[in-house]
This record gives C-alpha cells, structure tokens and sequence, in this order.
C-alpha cells in the first residue's frame, strides 16, 4: 500500500468507516432509551378487541359476563356492574341482588355438577361456590373458574358477587 499523501493521514480515510457504524449504534441506544421511559414499555397503542386498553377495566353486557362462566340471568334478579379485564387472563365481573331465598336453587340450575356452595363468615360471607373445569363448571363456559359470593343484604334480598374468569 502507498504512504498517503504529504499532509494526509491514515485516519482521514478510516474515520469516515468508523464513524457510520458508530453514529448507527448511538441512534438504536437513544431509542431503545426513549422507549424505556415512555411510560409502560409503549404500550399507549395496545388495545384489547373490544377497543379498550388491555388490562383496564371495562363494561360489558351482563349477558356477557353471566355467558362466560355458563350462567343465565336469574328470575327476579337485577345484575348491575358488569366489566370484563383483558390481558394474560380474562377476567368479568358482576353483581346481582335477587331474592334470598332463590339463590341456592339458581346455583343448583346453573351448575348441576358443582359441590355443594359452603358457608360461614370471612371471604365467603354467607354463601359461596366455586366451580373449576373438572369440578362442576360446564363444558359451554368461556372460563376456567368461577366464584359466586352472596351476602345477606336483608331477610329477603342477597348480593351476589359473580366472578369468572381464566388461568
């Protein structure tokens, strides 16, 4: 190879080499750093199918929420806070307040092969159910699990927390 030319260097030739990968790598560094601090990994444009952000809370149809864990609304019964929460697992929740004295036979009807609901105070409050594939849970169920709670409002009326949801 020839010696550059009088006043010129080797490194004015393989800067410009240098320099581009360089100059590439510092680029994909600020990225990847703007992209960290964005918030929650840039997920702003995520959305579940129903337009929501996945892992919020949103409203659905209470004939949804009861269909995904193989129920049907109650007779007599008014089912109010219905939502669903996408992300790894679906989860929908709801609550109906129906008279007392009909919910062990709508859990009955509604899961035939269920163990019986068991009760006592704490987390199960008055009454609870909790049904699984394999244990009780319809083929026809969209989740994996449900839980039923009741709470006795009054003599006549119960609160029924109903959750289903997947694992």
């Amino acid at each position: 190879m020839a010696a550059p030319g009088r006043g010129r260097t080797r490194w004015e030739l393989v800067l410009p080499i240098v320099a581009v990968p360089v100059i590439v790598l510092a680029a994909l560094v600020a990225g990847i750093a703007l992209w960290a601090v964005s918030g929650d990994g840039g997920s702003d444009g995520d959305r579940d199918r129903d337009g929501g952000r996945t892992g919020a809370a949103a409203e659905v149809p209470c004939a949804e929420v009861l269909a995904f864990g193989a129920a049907a609304r109650p007779d007599g019964a008014h089912v109010r806070d219905c939502t669903v929460q996408r992300g790894i697992d679906t989860s929908y929740s709801a609550v109906l307040r129906m008279p007392r004295d009909d919910v062990r036979g709508w859990l009955r009807a509604t899961y035939p092969d269920a163990p019986e609901p068991r009760t006592g105070g704490g987390v199960c409050g008055a009454l609870c159910l909790d049904v699984t594939r394999g244990n009780g849970l319809p083929g026809t169920a969209g989740a994996h699990v449900v839980q039923v709670r009741v709470e006795n409002e009054n003599a006549e009326t119960a609160l029924v927390r109903f959750s289903a949801f997947t694992m």
